[in-house]
């Protein structure tokens, strides 16, 4: 082992400090076994419909979104916060606030997984993308995210650093701005429905459900980014002051995006109009992040290859840049008129959840797990079999979904019948 590796694991009296750290490291492997079972149950089904038989809870309209709720907050959200919880206190050099707390947030969120699973899998929903779970669920997500938000912010004030590096503004941001969205996306007010009526509902839960995106899971991935791959380069960051740009712009901007989903349908004309703009502005905050990441690996790729945590997060950061531009070019109406409503759209999804925030992160993951657990990676040649297996997997997503949603687009267009070209 490298004598940098050896130094850096965690001795047995520093084991408590990371507790929190772990809980979430194997919850994240936990679930995206589960999540990633349901995803290739549901798939089958498109091709055999009748795997599942009689069976109501192992039908495709349960399973799918028990699989997209357990990627998204089984498997990828519980993995940035895995890196957050042993970054945050590394670079504010001091311990976590409270990691009794910090457990018990773990224990809790796992309680939150396994309600989503078995309440979906009976067919308890609210029926709105990214909010299926019950009012219930609903509020011991927010409960969590709070109790989270307090053990970071208490360990911001009680920090012996002085600066703010970058990576505590994304978690901070991303962990409180969620619980608020998800309060309004879920409309916690209204416990019997879950949902407002008509367009107003519509744009509420779209204003939500890109932000699971935008204000969740991108600003924990630019966390990790920031902390991986200027110490595996062994080298400042390229511009703090980029970093801020990148920052405040993201929040700024794509806070106003989700309308872009509904251009379709009669919301106010000036509300898509603000969603198409920015939209497009979206690059100003895209590229600050990936110029700033990839002006520090300049030179260094070397060092990324060597380490199989930044190569995960580095390849993220690509994935990053082609969904963004992706997703840039989807919001203007007439490129819309082709990609909505078909495999395209599935095939965008992919390549951002698991090309993007699921690369990083794995790449947070192996970066922290030997220095955690005090022991060096089990097996370098796993991870990279790992590394290439969604490497392929996800840039065939990509590929084959993005070619089908071409040819039904065009196809609908021109009048087709919608059946003739389905999978």
């Amino acid at each position: 082992m490298k004598e940098e590796e050896t130094r850096d694991l965690a001795k047995p009296k520093e084991f408590k400090f990371y507790a929190t750290a772990r809980g979430f490291c194997l919850t994240s492997a936990f679930w995206m076994v589960i999540a990633t079972f349901m995803g290739l149950w549901g798939a089958t089904e498109l091709i055999a419909p009748d795997l599942s038989g009689r069976l109501g809870w192992l039908t495709f309209g349960r399973i799918r979104p028990v699989h997209v709720n357990l990627v998204l907050f089984g498997f990828v959200t519980p993995g940035l916060l895995a890196a957050a919880f042993y970054y945050v206190p590394r670079l504010l050099r001091t311990e976590l606030y409270s990691e009794t707390l910090g457990k018990v947030t773990v224990v809790a969120w796992n309680i939150v997984l396994l309600a989503i699973l078995v309440s979906l899998c009976l067919g308890y929903t609210q029926g709105r993308e990214y909010a299926e779970p019950i009012w219930v669920i609903d509020v011991l997500v927010v409960g969590v995210l709070v109790l989270i938000f307090y053990n970071f912010t208490a360990t911001v004030k009680r920090r012996e650093e002085p600066f703010l590096y970058v990576s505590i503004w994304y978690v901070l941001a991303a962990v409180i701005l969620t619980a608020i969205t998800y309060c309004l996306g879920n409309v916690i007010w209204r416990p019997h429905t879950g949902a407002l009526t008509g367009i107003p509902d519509a744009i509420l839960l779209w204003f939500y459900g890109h932000n699971i995106f935008g204000l969740l899971l991108t600003p924990l991935s630019a966390g990790v980014a920031y902390y991986v791959i200027p110490r595996a380069c062994r080298a400042p960051l390229y511009s703090h002051t980029l970093s801020l740009l990148g920052f405040w712009s993201l929040i700024v901007i794509f806070t106003h995006i989700g309308t872009h989903h509904l251009l379709q349908v009669p919301v106010p004309t000036w509300l898509k109009v603000i969603a198409i703009t920015d939209s497009v502005a979206m690059v100003i905050p895209v590229m600050a992040f990936l110029i700033n990441i990839w002006y520090t690996a300049k030179g260094r790729l070397g060092e990324i290859h060597a380490d199989i945590g930044a190569k995960f997060v580095f390849t993220g950061t690509i994935m990053f840049f082609f969904v963004s531009i992706q997703g840039l070019m989807m919001s203007l109406p007439q490129v819309q008129r082709v990609t909505h409503f078909n495999n395209y759209v599935v095939g965008h999804a992919h390549v951002g959840v698991l090309g993007f925030a699921g690369m990083i992160a794995l790449g947070g993951l192996y970066t922290i797990l030997p220095r955690i657990s005090g022991r060096p990676l089990y097996s370098r040649f796993l991870a990279d079999l790992q590394y290439w297996l969604i490497l392929i997997g996800v840039s065939g997503f990509g590929i084959i979904l993005t070619i089908a949603g071409l040819i039904q687009g065009n196809a609908w267009l021109n009048g087709e019948t919608v059946y003739r070209v389905l999978p």
